[in-house]
């Protein structure tokens, strides 16, 4: 049994990787847009105001990337960091419990995107795709080449 759950681990965490994205790219997209109902509050984010537009940014590019699996770990960092700061900057002073401050989807998906940058894209992701392209190229490449690269390293 321990064998297929690990099998599966790959596919498990690319599903989860892309229901994430997909989360995180929607706050982002309602504040930003004001679709599928809006800012919290009602309304769209006012372009370039602190830190309500860049924190919306962040969601909606951030979480598109997660989504698509390209540049996981880097966007996951950054999205990560961001609500970092939206919980200890935004929620914290209003209680400290995330359940009184209103912080719990901050802090879920600080946790969350925090586990993207360990353990990266899973399966289904581009930035596997990219790296499978790469590994054939560098396969192919004359022996001449590689100890060309070598010198230059050393």
């Amino acid at each position: 049994m321990t064998g297929r759950l690990n099998n599966a681990q790959p596919y498990a965490l690319g599903l989860f990787r892309v229901v994430v994205g997909l989360l995180f790219a929607c706050h982002g997209a309602a504040s930003l847009f004001g679709v599928l109902g809006g800012a919290v509050g009602g309304g769209t984010v006012a372009t370039g105001t602190w830190p309500g537009w860049y924190a919306a940014v962040i969601e909606l590019v951030g979480g598109g990337l997660v989504l698509l699996g390209l540049g996981t770990r880097a966007a996951a960092l950054i999205a990560s960091g961001s609500m970092a700061y939206a919980y200890f900057k935004v929620h914290q002073p209003g209680g400290l419990w995330p359940i009184q401050n209103g912080g719990e989807a901050a802090a879920m998906f600080c946790w969350t995107m925090l586990l993207l940058v360990f353990t990266g894209s899973g399966a289904f992701g581009l930035d596997r795709l990219f790296a499978g392209r790469r590994g054939a190229q560098d396969a192919d490449a004359p022996a001449s080449q590689d100890r060309d690269r070598a010198a230059a390293a050393a």
